[in-house]
Protein backbone atom coordinates (compact mmCIF):
# COMPACT_ATOMS: atom_id res chain seq x y z
CA UNK A 1 0.00 0.00 0.00
CA UNK A 2 1.89 3.52 -1.06
CA UNK A 3 1.61 5.75 1.54
CA UNK A 4 -0.99 8.87 0.48
CA UNK A 5 -1.14 12.17 2.29
CA UNK A 6 -4.78 14.43 1.12
CA UNK A 7 -4.33 18.00 1.56
CA UNK A 8 -6.90 21.00 0.76
CA UNK A 9 -4.92 24.39 0.02
CA UNK A 10 -7.14 27.02 1.43
CA UNK A 11 -6.23 31.16 1.57
CA UNK A 12 -7.92 34.10 0.92
CA UNK A 13 -7.95 35.48 -2.79
CA UNK A 14 -4.62 35.87 -4.60
CA UNK A 15 -2.45 34.99 -1.24
CA UNK A 16 -0.19 33.17 -3.50
CA UNK A 17 -2.41 29.10 -3.13
CA UNK A 18 -1.48 28.29 -6.88
CA UNK A 19 1.93 29.98 -6.98
CA UNK A 20 3.01 27.48 -4.18
CA UNK A 21 0.77 24.55 -5.81
CA UNK A 22 2.98 24.88 -8.86
CA UNK A 23 6.51 25.67 -6.95
CA UNK A 24 5.47 21.90 -5.45
CA UNK A 25 4.55 20.27 -8.56
CA UNK A 26 8.22 21.41 -9.59
CA UNK A 27 9.63 19.93 -6.45
CA UNK A 28 8.02 17.20 -7.51
CA UNK A 29 9.85 17.15 -11.19
CA UNK A 30 7.20 16.39 -12.38
CA UNK A 31 8.63 18.60 -15.63
CA UNK A 32 11.87 17.36 -16.54
CA UNK A 33 14.55 20.52 -16.89
CA UNK A 34 12.23 23.08 -15.43
CA UNK A 35 10.21 23.29 -18.92
CA UNK A 36 6.88 25.08 -17.40
CA UNK A 37 8.90 26.90 -14.21
CA UNK A 38 7.79 30.37 -14.53
CA UNK A 39 3.74 29.77 -15.71
CA UNK A 40 1.34 29.30 -13.71
CA UNK A 41 0.75 25.52 -14.27
CA UNK A 42 -2.85 25.18 -12.45
CA UNK A 43 -4.23 28.15 -13.17
CA UNK A 44 -5.18 27.11 -17.36
CA UNK A 45 -8.01 28.28 -18.13
CA UNK A 46 -7.62 31.84 -19.96
CA UNK A 47 -10.02 33.45 -17.38
CA UNK A 48 -8.08 32.53 -14.92
CA UNK A 49 -4.95 33.53 -15.54
CA UNK A 50 -6.07 36.95 -16.49
CA UNK A 51 -7.58 38.06 -13.67
CA UNK A 52 -5.56 35.99 -11.41
CA UNK A 53 -7.70 33.84 -9.56
CA UNK A 54 -8.69 30.62 -9.70
CA UNK A 55 -12.50 29.25 -10.64
CA UNK A 56 -12.37 25.86 -10.54
CA UNK A 57 -10.95 23.15 -7.83
CA UNK A 58 -8.07 21.15 -8.90
CA UNK A 59 -6.51 18.09 -8.72
CA UNK A 60 -3.07 17.09 -8.58
CA UNK A 61 -0.33 15.23 -6.76
CA UNK A 62 3.69 15.30 -5.73
CA UNK A 63 5.81 12.12 -5.04
CA UNK A 64 8.06 13.22 -2.21
CA UNK A 65 10.74 10.70 -0.50
CA UNK A 66 8.06 7.73 -1.02
CA UNK A 67 5.38 9.79 -0.40
CA UNK A 68 2.08 10.64 -2.60
CA UNK A 69 0.88 13.93 -1.76
CA UNK A 70 -2.77 14.49 -3.41
CA UNK A 71 -3.31 18.28 -3.08
CA UNK A 72 -6.37 19.85 -4.01
CA UNK A 73 -6.05 23.51 -5.15
CA UNK A 74 -9.39 25.01 -4.43
CA UNK A 75 -10.54 28.83 -5.12
CA UNK A 76 -10.93 31.38 -2.53
CA UNK A 77 -13.39 33.97 -4.37
CA UNK A 78 -16.46 33.55 -2.38
CA UNK A 79 -18.73 33.38 -5.18
CA UNK A 80 -17.09 30.30 -5.62
CA UNK A 81 -17.53 28.74 -2.15
CA UNK A 82 -19.55 26.05 -3.31
CA UNK A 83 -16.20 24.51 -5.06
CA UNK A 84 -14.42 24.86 -1.73
CA UNK A 85 -16.50 22.99 0.36
CA UNK A 86 -17.07 19.95 -1.69
CA UNK A 87 -13.64 19.37 -2.15
CA UNK A 88 -12.85 19.68 1.67
CA UNK A 89 -14.38 16.28 1.49
CA UNK A 90 -11.92 14.62 -0.10
CA UNK A 91 -8.78 16.32 2.53
CA UNK A 92 -7.12 14.63 5.88
CA UNK A 93 -5.72 17.88 6.41
CA UNK A 94 -5.59 21.93 5.29
CA UNK A 95 -3.03 24.01 4.00
CA UNK A 96 -3.76 27.26 5.42
CA UNK A 97 -2.04 30.36 3.39
CA UNK A 98 -1.54 33.48 4.85
CA UNK A 99 -0.37 36.64 3.50
CA UNK A 100 2.02 37.76 5.62
CA UNK A 101 1.46 42.34 4.85
CA UNK A 102 -2.68 41.30 4.52
CA UNK A 103 -2.70 38.74 7.68
CA UNK A 104 -6.11 36.61 7.70
CA UNK A 105 -9.15 37.89 5.58
CA UNK A 106 -12.89 36.77 5.02
CA UNK A 107 -12.50 34.03 2.85
CA UNK A 108 -9.65 32.77 5.06
CA UNK A 109 -12.01 32.77 7.61
CA UNK A 110 -15.12 31.27 5.59
CA UNK A 111 -13.25 28.05 4.42
CA UNK A 112 -11.34 27.60 7.91
CA UNK A 113 -14.27 27.38 9.55
CA UNK A 114 -15.70 24.80 6.91
CA UNK A 115 -12.13 22.77 7.38
CA UNK A 116 -11.86 23.06 11.12
CA UNK A 117 -15.87 21.43 11.48
CA UNK A 118 -14.81 18.76 9.60
CA UNK A 119 -11.78 18.21 11.93
CA UNK A 120 -9.16 18.66 10.24
CA UNK A 121 -5.67 19.40 11.39
CA UNK A 122 -4.11 22.44 9.86
CA UNK A 123 -0.52 23.23 8.35
CA UNK A 124 -0.33 27.17 8.40
CA UNK A 125 2.18 28.44 5.88
CA UNK A 126 2.82 32.30 5.95
CA UNK A 127 3.28 32.87 2.40
CA UNK A 128 5.11 36.58 0.84
CA UNK A 129 7.57 37.01 3.26
CA UNK A 130 9.49 39.04 1.14
CA UNK A 131 7.10 41.99 1.63
CA UNK A 132 8.62 45.17 2.32
CA UNK A 133 6.64 45.96 6.18
CA UNK A 134 5.33 42.66 6.36
CA UNK A 135 4.96 41.50 10.07
CA UNK A 136 4.61 37.27 10.08
CA UNK A 137 5.12 36.67 13.78
CA UNK A 138 2.16 39.42 14.30
CA UNK A 139 -0.06 37.76 11.56
CA UNK A 140 0.15 34.00 13.26
CA UNK A 141 -0.73 35.34 16.34
CA UNK A 142 -3.66 36.38 14.60
CA UNK A 143 -4.07 32.75 13.31
CA UNK A 144 -3.94 31.84 16.15
CA UNK A 145 -6.93 33.44 17.91
CA UNK A 146 -9.04 33.18 14.29
CA UNK A 147 -8.78 29.65 14.87
CA UNK A 148 -9.52 29.92 18.86
CA UNK A 149 -12.61 31.94 17.95
CA UNK A 150 -13.76 29.14 15.42
CA UNK A 151 -13.98 27.00 18.07
CA UNK A 152 -10.87 25.08 17.22
CA UNK A 153 -9.95 21.99 18.97
CA UNK A 154 -6.72 21.20 21.41
CA UNK A 155 -5.10 19.66 18.33
CA UNK A 156 -5.87 21.98 15.44
CA UNK A 157 -4.89 24.83 17.82
CA UNK A 158 -1.44 23.29 17.94
CA UNK A 159 -0.23 23.60 14.49
CA UNK A 160 3.04 24.18 13.14
CA UNK A 161 3.78 27.58 10.77
CA UNK A 162 6.22 27.85 8.21
CA UNK A 163 7.19 30.83 6.83
CA UNK A 164 8.65 31.37 3.13
CA UNK A 165 7.98 33.22 0.23
CA UNK A 166 6.10 30.44 -3.16
CA UNK A 167 7.28 33.12 -5.66
CA UNK A 168 10.32 33.02 -4.47
CA UNK A 169 10.55 28.69 -4.19
CA UNK A 170 11.38 29.07 -0.48
CA UNK A 171 9.92 27.92 2.76
CA UNK A 172 11.84 27.72 6.14
CA UNK A 173 10.44 27.39 9.80
CA UNK A 174 12.06 30.74 10.60
CA UNK A 175 11.03 33.63 8.02
CA UNK A 176 14.51 35.10 8.73
CA UNK A 177 16.80 32.52 7.54
CA UNK A 178 15.82 31.77 3.91
CA UNK A 179 16.82 28.14 2.30
CA UNK A 180 17.35 27.03 -1.03
CA UNK A 181 13.68 25.27 -1.59
CA UNK A 182 10.27 23.87 -0.48
CA UNK A 183 11.57 20.29 1.53
CA UNK A 184 10.82 22.26 4.90
CA UNK A 185 7.26 22.55 3.75
CA UNK A 186 6.91 19.01 2.37
CA UNK A 187 8.62 17.37 5.32
CA UNK A 188 6.00 19.29 7.33
CA UNK A 189 3.30 17.92 5.38
CA UNK A 190 4.36 14.44 5.91
CA UNK A 191 5.43 14.96 10.03
CA UNK A 192 1.33 16.53 10.45
CA UNK A 193 -1.47 16.01 8.23
CA UNK A 194 -2.34 12.47 9.06
CA UNK A 195 -2.12 9.05 6.57
CA UNK A 196 -6.02 8.27 5.37
CA UNK A 197 -7.54 5.98 7.63
CA UNK A 198 -7.67 2.23 5.82
CA UNK A 199 -10.97 0.77 6.61
CA UNK A 200 -12.04 -2.46 5.62
CA UNK A 201 -15.39 -3.65 4.21
CA UNK A 202 -17.45 -2.75 0.76
CA UNK A 203 -17.02 -0.19 -1.24
CA UNK A 204 -17.86 3.40 -0.18
CA UNK A 205 -17.12 6.50 -2.22
CA UNK A 206 -18.76 10.44 -1.91
CA UNK A 207 -19.03 12.19 -5.00
CA UNK A 208 -17.25 15.56 -4.20
CA UNK A 209 -16.31 16.61 -7.54
CA UNK A 210 -16.73 16.02 -10.85
CA UNK A 211 -14.70 16.69 -14.04
CA UNK A 212 -16.79 16.90 -17.72
CA UNK A 213 -14.84 15.32 -20.98
CA UNK A 214 -16.44 15.72 -24.79
CA UNK A 215 -15.39 12.18 -24.87
CA UNK A 216 -16.97 9.70 -21.93
CA UNK A 217 -19.04 12.50 -20.59
CA UNK A 218 -19.22 13.11 -16.58
CA UNK A 219 -16.55 11.66 -14.37
CA UNK A 220 -17.24 11.30 -11.03
CA UNK A 221 -14.25 12.36 -8.35
CA UNK A 222 -13.81 11.61 -4.46
CA UNK A 223 -11.82 9.85 -1.60
CA UNK A 224 -12.49 6.35 -1.70
CA UNK A 225 -13.42 5.95 2.54
CA UNK A 226 -14.08 1.93 2.29
CA UNK A 227 -13.07 -0.99 0.86
CA UNK A 228 -11.47 -1.70 -2.40
CA UNK A 229 -12.72 -0.58 -6.12
CA UNK A 230 -11.56 -2.60 -9.40
CA UNK A 231 -11.82 -1.51 -12.82
CA UNK A 232 -14.95 -3.10 -14.34
CA UNK A 233 -17.09 -3.59 -10.67
CA UNK A 234 -20.68 -3.64 -10.93
CA UNK A 235 -21.57 -0.80 -8.31
CA UNK A 236 -24.82 1.02 -6.75
CA UNK A 237 -25.20 4.54 -6.56
CA UNK A 238 -27.06 5.70 -3.72
CA UNK A 239 -28.81 8.96 -4.46
CA UNK A 240 -29.77 11.99 -1.88
CA UNK A 241 -33.21 10.81 -1.64
CA UNK A 242 -32.05 6.98 -0.83
CA UNK A 243 -32.83 5.64 -4.41
CA UNK A 244 -30.56 3.31 -5.65
CA UNK A 245 -29.17 2.40 -9.33
CA UNK A 246 -27.20 0.02 -10.33
CA UNK A 247 -24.19 0.61 -12.87
CA UNK A 248 -20.76 -0.42 -13.88
CA UNK A 249 -17.22 1.36 -13.43
CA UNK A 250 -15.77 0.97 -17.24
CA UNK A 251 -12.59 2.63 -16.28
CA UNK A 252 -10.55 4.02 -12.88
CA UNK A 253 -8.24 6.90 -12.67
CA UNK A 254 -5.71 7.99 -10.32
CA UNK A 255 -4.23 11.63 -10.04
CA UNK A 256 -0.58 11.46 -11.24
CA UNK A 257 1.14 14.79 -11.44
CA UNK A 258 -0.80 16.91 -13.58
CA UNK A 259 -2.66 14.23 -15.65
CA UNK A 260 -4.74 10.91 -14.66
CA UNK A 261 -3.41 7.53 -15.14
CA UNK A 262 -5.76 4.17 -15.76
CA UNK A 263 -5.54 1.86 -12.82
CA UNK A 264 -7.22 -1.89 -12.42
CA UNK A 265 -7.95 -0.98 -8.56
CA UNK A 266 -7.80 2.06 -6.35
CA UNK A 267 -7.43 1.30 -2.35
CA UNK A 268 -9.06 3.00 0.31
CA UNK A 269 -7.67 6.12 1.09
CA UNK A 270 -6.55 7.14 -2.65
CA UNK A 271 -8.84 10.13 -4.34
CA UNK A 272 -9.67 8.68 -7.55
CA UNK A 273 -11.99 9.49 -11.26
CA UNK A 274 -14.56 6.92 -12.52
CA UNK A 275 -15.58 6.83 -15.67
CA UNK A 276 -18.75 5.26 -16.86
CA UNK A 277 -21.63 6.21 -13.96
CA UNK A 278 -24.28 8.01 -15.17
CA UNK A 279 -26.69 10.54 -13.88
CA UNK A 280 -24.94 11.05 -10.48
CA UNK A 281 -24.91 14.38 -8.64
CA UNK A 282 -22.65 15.78 -6.07
CA UNK A 283 -23.20 14.05 -2.75
CA UNK A 284 -23.96 10.77 -4.18
CA UNK A 285 -22.76 7.35 -2.93
CA UNK A 286 -21.19 4.66 -4.99
CA UNK A 287 -21.35 1.78 -2.87
CA UNK A 288 -21.68 -2.20 -2.73
CA UNK A 289 -23.41 -3.63 -5.47
CA UNK A 290 -25.78 -6.32 -3.00
CA UNK A 291 -25.33 -3.84 -0.21
CA UNK A 292 -25.05 -0.34 -1.00
CA UNK A 293 -24.70 1.70 1.94
CA UNK A 294 -24.98 5.55 1.61
CA UNK A 295 -22.79 7.99 3.49
CA UNK A 296 -23.90 11.55 4.38
CA UNK A 297 -24.93 13.96 1.73
CA UNK A 298 -23.26 17.05 1.20
CA UNK A 299 -24.94 19.95 0.73
CA UNK A 300 -24.58 22.55 -2.15
CA UNK A 301 -24.91 26.50 -1.16
CA UNK A 302 -28.08 28.04 -2.72
CA UNK A 303 -27.87 30.72 -5.05
CA UNK A 304 -28.58 34.55 -3.94
CA UNK A 305 -28.58 36.39 -7.42
CA UNK A 306 -30.68 35.79 -10.86
CA UNK A 307 -30.36 37.29 -14.02
CA UNK A 308 -32.49 36.55 -16.95
CA UNK A 309 -30.01 35.16 -20.07
CA UNK A 310 -31.81 35.95 -24.03
CA UNK A 311 -30.81 35.40 -27.61
CA UNK A 312 -29.98 38.74 -29.34
CA UNK A 313 -32.46 40.15 -31.25
CA UNK A 314 -30.82 43.93 -31.69
CA UNK A 315 -30.46 45.18 -35.09
CA UNK A 316 -27.18 44.08 -35.42
CA UNK A 317 -27.85 40.02 -34.81
CA UNK A 318 -25.31 37.68 -36.05
CA UNK A 319 -22.65 40.32 -37.20
CA UNK A 320 -20.28 38.88 -34.71
CA UNK A 321 -20.48 35.37 -33.20
CA UNK A 322 -21.31 31.93 -34.77
CA UNK A 323 -24.05 31.01 -31.84
CA UNK A 324 -27.39 32.76 -31.60
CA UNK A 325 -30.34 30.46 -31.35
CA UNK A 326 -31.89 29.79 -28.40
CA UNK A 327 -31.69 26.21 -28.84
CA UNK A 328 -27.79 26.91 -28.87
CA UNK A 329 -28.10 28.97 -25.62
CA UNK A 330 -30.33 26.43 -24.02
CA UNK A 331 -27.58 23.67 -25.10
CA UNK A 332 -24.67 25.96 -23.30
CA UNK A 333 -26.68 26.37 -20.21
CA UNK A 334 -27.40 22.72 -19.88
CA UNK A 335 -23.65 21.42 -20.83
CA UNK A 336 -22.27 24.60 -18.03
CA UNK A 337 -25.07 22.58 -15.59
CA UNK A 338 -23.08 19.51 -15.94
CA UNK A 339 -20.02 20.69 -14.18
CA UNK A 340 -21.28 24.21 -12.17
CA UNK A 341 -22.71 23.28 -8.93
CA UNK A 342 -23.50 26.32 -7.53
CA UNK A 343 -25.72 27.12 -11.09
CA UNK A 344 -29.51 26.79 -11.63
CA UNK A 345 -31.36 27.62 -15.13
CA UNK A 346 -34.96 27.79 -15.43
CA UNK A 347 -37.38 28.90 -17.87
CA UNK A 348 -37.96 32.53 -18.67
CA UNK A 349 -40.78 34.63 -19.33
CA UNK A 350 -40.95 34.15 -23.09
CA UNK A 351 -39.90 31.14 -25.21
CA UNK A 352 -36.16 32.45 -25.84
CA UNK A 353 -35.19 33.47 -22.64
CA UNK A 354 -34.07 31.53 -19.55
CA UNK A 355 -33.88 32.62 -16.03
CA UNK A 356 -29.95 31.69 -14.44
CA UNK A 357 -29.23 31.55 -10.50
CA UNK A 358 -25.52 31.40 -9.03
CA UNK A 359 -23.58 32.57 -6.24
CA UNK A 360 -22.93 36.40 -7.51
CA UNK A 361 -22.29 38.80 -9.85
CA UNK A 362 -19.23 37.38 -10.47
CA UNK A 363 -20.07 33.84 -10.64
CA UNK A 364 -22.65 34.41 -13.24
CA UNK A 365 -20.36 37.39 -15.39
CA UNK A 366 -17.52 34.70 -15.58
CA UNK A 367 -20.09 32.22 -17.53
CA UNK A 368 -21.21 35.02 -20.02
CA UNK A 369 -17.33 35.83 -20.46
CA UNK A 370 -16.66 32.36 -21.15
CA UNK A 371 -19.74 31.86 -23.54
CA UNK A 372 -18.81 35.05 -25.30
CA UNK A 373 -15.34 33.84 -25.94
CA UNK A 374 -16.95 30.35 -27.42
CA UNK A 375 -18.98 32.81 -30.16
CA UNK A 376 -22.28 32.86 -28.67
CA UNK A 377 -24.19 36.20 -28.81
CA UNK A 378 -26.72 37.05 -25.69
CA UNK A 379 -28.39 39.38 -23.76
CA UNK A 380 -28.69 39.57 -19.76
CA UNK A 381 -30.85 41.10 -17.74
CA UNK A 382 -30.40 43.34 -14.49
CA UNK A 383 -29.36 40.78 -11.44
CA UNK A 384 -31.82 40.00 -9.39
CA UNK A 385 -31.39 38.77 -5.72
CA UNK A 386 -33.49 35.47 -4.62
CA UNK A 387 -35.90 36.14 -1.74
CA UNK A 388 -37.21 33.36 0.43
CA UNK A 389 -40.58 33.15 2.53
CA UNK A 390 -39.46 32.10 5.90
CA UNK A 391 -42.84 31.52 8.38
CA UNK A 392 -44.21 34.03 6.13
CA UNK A 393 -41.78 36.59 6.06
CA UNK A 394 -40.15 37.89 3.06
CA UNK A 395 -36.40 36.92 3.65
CA UNK A 396 -33.63 38.33 1.45
CA UNK A 397 -29.61 37.01 1.42
CA UNK A 398 -27.33 38.80 3.72
CA UNK A 399 -23.76 38.49 3.65
CA UNK A 400 -20.61 39.60 5.71
CA UNK A 401 -18.58 42.51 4.24
CA UNK A 402 -15.46 43.21 5.19
CA UNK A 403 -13.80 46.59 3.85
CA UNK A 404 -10.01 47.67 4.04
CA UNK A 405 -8.83 51.06 3.22
CA UNK A 406 -6.70 54.29 4.59
CA UNK A 407 -8.22 55.83 6.91
CA UNK A 408 -9.27 59.10 5.26
CA UNK A 409 -11.63 57.08 3.26
CA UNK A 410 -13.00 55.89 6.12
CA UNK A 411 -15.68 57.93 6.38
CA UNK A 412 -16.97 58.00 2.69
CA UNK A 413 -16.86 53.95 3.03
CA UNK A 414 -19.35 53.98 5.86
CA UNK A 415 -21.11 56.46 4.25
CA UNK A 416 -21.42 54.45 1.18
CA UNK A 417 -22.18 51.23 2.79
CA UNK A 418 -24.91 52.64 4.82
CA UNK A 419 -26.87 54.14 2.54
CA UNK A 420 -27.03 50.90 0.97
CA UNK A 421 -28.89 49.31 4.78
CA UNK A 422 -25.51 47.93 5.75
CA UNK A 423 -25.20 47.83 9.33
CA UNK A 424 -21.91 48.68 11.02
CA UNK A 425 -20.34 46.13 13.18
CA UNK A 426 -16.78 46.64 13.88
CA UNK A 427 -13.96 49.01 13.16
CA UNK A 428 -10.51 48.04 13.60
CA UNK A 429 -7.44 50.74 12.86
CA UNK A 430 -4.20 48.20 11.40
CA UNK A 431 -1.45 51.15 10.91
CA UNK A 432 -2.60 53.40 8.73
CA UNK A 433 -5.18 51.67 7.57
CA UNK A 434 -9.03 50.66 8.77
CA UNK A 435 -11.07 47.65 8.41
CA UNK A 436 -14.50 47.87 8.75
CA UNK A 437 -16.70 45.35 9.23
CA UNK A 438 -20.72 45.26 7.97
CA UNK A 439 -23.71 42.84 7.50
CA UNK A 440 -25.81 44.07 4.12
CA UNK A 441 -27.95 42.80 2.09
CA UNK A 442 -26.61 40.72 -1.12
CA UNK A 443 -28.85 43.64 -3.20
CA UNK A 444 -26.47 46.12 -1.69
CA UNK A 445 -23.73 44.70 -2.98
CA UNK A 446 -24.38 45.18 -6.61
CA UNK A 447 -22.02 48.37 -7.64
CA UNK A 448 -20.57 48.40 -4.38
CA UNK A 449 -17.21 46.93 -5.48
CA UNK A 450 -16.74 49.29 -8.31
CA UNK A 451 -18.57 53.01 -6.33
CA UNK A 452 -15.70 52.21 -3.52
CA UNK A 453 -12.37 51.81 -5.97
CA UNK A 454 -13.19 55.15 -7.46
CA UNK A 455 -13.87 56.96 -3.70
CA UNK A 456 -10.56 55.38 -2.07
CA UNK A 457 -8.49 56.15 -5.38
CA UNK A 458 -8.43 52.21 -5.85
CA UNK A 459 -6.81 51.50 -2.43
CA UNK A 460 -9.59 49.93 -1.16
CA UNK A 461 -9.85 46.07 -0.11
CA UNK A 462 -13.49 44.36 -0.38
CA UNK A 463 -14.63 40.95 0.35
CA UNK A 464 -17.67 39.17 1.17
CA UNK A 465 -19.11 35.92 2.61
CA UNK A 466 -22.88 34.65 2.52
CA UNK A 467 -24.00 34.79 6.01
CA UNK A 468 -27.48 33.38 5.53
CA UNK A 469 -31.29 34.68 5.32
CA UNK A 470 -32.73 38.08 7.24
CA UNK A 471 -36.06 39.53 7.32
CA UNK A 472 -36.16 42.24 4.15
CA UNK A 473 -34.34 45.34 5.58
CA UNK A 474 -36.41 48.00 2.86
CA UNK A 475 -36.18 49.39 -0.41
CA UNK A 476 -32.11 50.79 -1.51
CA UNK A 477 -31.60 54.00 -3.56
CA UNK A 478 -30.69 52.86 -6.93
CA UNK A 479 -28.42 54.96 -9.01
CA UNK A 480 -29.25 58.29 -9.21
CA UNK A 481 -28.79 59.34 -13.42
CA UNK A 482 -30.59 58.61 -16.19
CA UNK A 483 -29.71 56.96 -19.64
CA UNK A 484 -29.02 59.03 -22.42
CA UNK A 485 -30.48 56.90 -25.75
CA UNK A 486 -29.63 56.75 -29.42
CA UNK A 487 -33.17 58.40 -31.77
CA UNK A 488 -31.23 56.82 -34.80
CA UNK A 489 -29.28 53.75 -36.13
CA UNK A 490 -26.06 54.89 -37.75
CA UNK A 491 -22.35 56.12 -37.31
CA UNK A 492 -21.63 58.41 -33.89
CA UNK A 493 -20.52 61.71 -35.58
CA UNK A 494 -18.04 63.78 -33.35
CA UNK A 495 -19.91 67.01 -34.75
CA UNK A 496 -23.22 66.23 -33.21
CA UNK A 497 -21.32 64.64 -30.02
CA UNK A 498 -19.53 67.86 -29.39
CA UNK A 499 -22.65 69.67 -29.48
CA UNK A 500 -24.26 67.24 -27.07
CA UNK A 501 -21.51 67.05 -24.33
CA UNK A 502 -23.62 69.17 -21.67
CA UNK A 503 -26.18 66.40 -21.61
CA UNK A 504 -24.00 64.40 -19.81
CA UNK A 505 -21.11 61.46 -20.40
CA UNK A 506 -20.80 59.26 -23.67
CA UNK A 507 -20.10 55.19 -23.48
CA UNK A 508 -19.00 55.69 -27.35
CA UNK A 509 -16.56 56.90 -29.21
CA UNK A 510 -16.94 59.02 -32.43
CA UNK A 511 -17.32 56.63 -35.80
CA UNK A 512 -18.78 53.64 -33.68
CA UNK A 513 -22.16 51.63 -35.35
CA UNK A 514 -24.62 52.14 -32.77
CA UNK A 515 -28.35 51.65 -33.25
CA UNK A 516 -31.38 53.21 -32.04
CA UNK A 517 -32.46 52.26 -28.98
CA UNK A 518 -28.62 51.32 -27.51
CA UNK A 519 -27.97 53.25 -24.11
CA UNK A 520 -24.74 55.38 -25.28
CA UNK A 521 -24.29 57.45 -22.25
CA UNK A 522 -25.32 58.60 -19.11
CA UNK A 523 -27.72 61.46 -18.27
CA UNK A 524 -26.61 64.70 -15.94
CA UNK A 525 -30.60 64.57 -14.60
CA UNK A 526 -32.26 61.63 -13.35
CA UNK A 527 -35.17 60.55 -16.37
CA UNK A 528 -34.20 59.06 -20.20
CA UNK A 529 -33.15 61.64 -23.06
CA UNK A 530 -32.97 60.66 -26.69
CA UNK A 531 -30.55 62.08 -28.53
CA UNK A 532 -29.06 62.11 -31.89
CA UNK A 533 -25.44 61.56 -32.34
CA UNK A 534 -25.56 60.54 -36.04
CA UNK A 535 -26.59 64.30 -36.96
CA UNK A 536 -23.82 65.60 -39.48
CA UNK A 537 -23.12 69.26 -40.39
CA UNK A 538 -24.42 70.83 -42.86
CA UNK A 539 -22.22 72.58 -45.32
CA UNK A 540 -22.56 75.43 -46.79
CA UNK A 541 -20.09 77.10 -49.28
CA UNK A 542 -19.65 80.17 -46.93
CA UNK A 543 -16.12 80.10 -44.78
CA UNK A 544 -15.37 81.88 -41.97
CA UNK A 545 -12.58 82.03 -38.86
CA UNK A 546 -15.05 80.94 -36.31
CA UNK A 547 -17.30 78.55 -37.51
CA UNK A 548 -15.09 75.73 -38.12
CA UNK A 549 -14.10 74.88 -34.75
CA UNK A 550 -13.03 71.33 -33.80
CA UNK A 551 -14.70 69.13 -31.71
CA UNK A 552 -13.03 67.85 -28.78
CA UNK A 553 -14.14 65.36 -27.18
CA UNK A 554 -13.39 63.45 -23.69
CA UNK A 555 -12.62 60.21 -23.82
CA UNK A 556 -15.74 57.48 -23.11
CA UNK A 557 -16.29 55.34 -20.13
CA UNK A 558 -15.69 52.07 -20.55
CA UNK A 559 -17.05 49.12 -18.70
CA UNK A 560 -16.05 45.83 -17.55
CA UNK A 561 -18.54 43.57 -17.81
CA UNK A 562 -19.86 43.21 -13.95
CA UNK A 563 -19.51 46.83 -13.95
CA UNK A 564 -21.93 47.32 -16.64
CA UNK A 565 -24.08 44.59 -15.02
CA UNK A 566 -24.08 46.46 -11.81
CA UNK A 567 -24.74 49.86 -14.01
CA UNK A 568 -27.66 48.66 -15.84
CA UNK A 569 -31.80 49.56 -14.83
CA UNK A 570 -34.84 47.46 -14.91
CA UNK A 571 -35.34 48.41 -18.41
CA UNK A 572 -32.54 47.85 -19.98
CA UNK A 573 -30.33 44.79 -21.18
CA UNK A 574 -26.71 44.17 -22.29
CA UNK A 575 -26.16 42.73 -25.42
CA UNK A 576 -22.71 40.40 -25.67
CA UNK A 577 -20.58 39.59 -28.56
CA UNK A 578 -17.26 37.89 -28.86
CA UNK A 579 -16.25 41.29 -30.11
CA UNK A 580 -18.76 43.87 -28.33
CA UNK A 581 -20.49 44.73 -25.05
CA UNK A 582 -23.61 47.39 -26.03
CA UNK A 583 -26.09 48.52 -23.48
CA UNK A 584 -29.32 48.60 -24.69
CA UNK A 585 -33.40 49.58 -23.37
CA UNK A 586 -35.31 46.41 -23.84
CA UNK A 587 -37.62 48.67 -25.84
CA UNK A 588 -35.63 50.15 -28.77
CA UNK A 589 -38.57 52.21 -30.29
CA UNK A 590 -39.30 55.06 -28.20
CA UNK A 591 -42.99 56.11 -29.45
CA UNK A 592 -43.64 52.03 -27.41
CA UNK A 593 -41.50 53.11 -24.63
CA UNK A 594 -43.38 56.34 -23.67
CA UNK A 595 -46.62 54.16 -24.32
CA UNK A 596 -45.42 51.80 -21.86
CA UNK A 597 -44.26 53.84 -19.34
CA UNK A 598 -48.22 55.92 -19.45
CA UNK A 599 -49.58 51.91 -19.27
Amino acid sequence: MQKIRNIAIIAHVDHGKTTLVDKMILQGKIFRDNEKAGELILDSNDLERERGITILAKNVSVQYKDYKINIIDTPGHVDFGGEVERVLNMADGVLLLVDAFEGTMPQTRFVLQKALALGLKPVVVINKVDKPNCHPDDVNEQVFDLMFNLHASENQLNFKTVYGSAKQGWMSNDWRNPTKDITTLLDTILEEIPEPDIVEGTPQLLITSLEYSPYVGRIAIGKLTRGVLHSGDSISLVKHDGVSEKTKIRELMIFEGLSKTKVSEVRCGDICAIVGVDGFEIGDTIADYENPEALPPIAVDEPTMSMTFTINDSPFFGKDGKFVTSRHLKERLDRELEKNLALRVKPGVTADSFIVYGRGVLHISILVETMRREGYELQIGQPKVVDKNVNGQRCEPVEHLTIDLPEEFSGKAIEMATRRKAALLHIEHRDDRVHLDFDIPARGLIGLRSNLLTATQGEAIVAHRFKGFEPYKGDIEKRQNGSLVALETGMAIAYAMDKLQDRGKFFISPGEQIYAGQVIGEHSRSEDLSINVCKTKKLTNVRASGSDEKAILPPPVVFSLEEALEYIQEDEYIEVTPKYMRMRKIILNENERKRKSKA
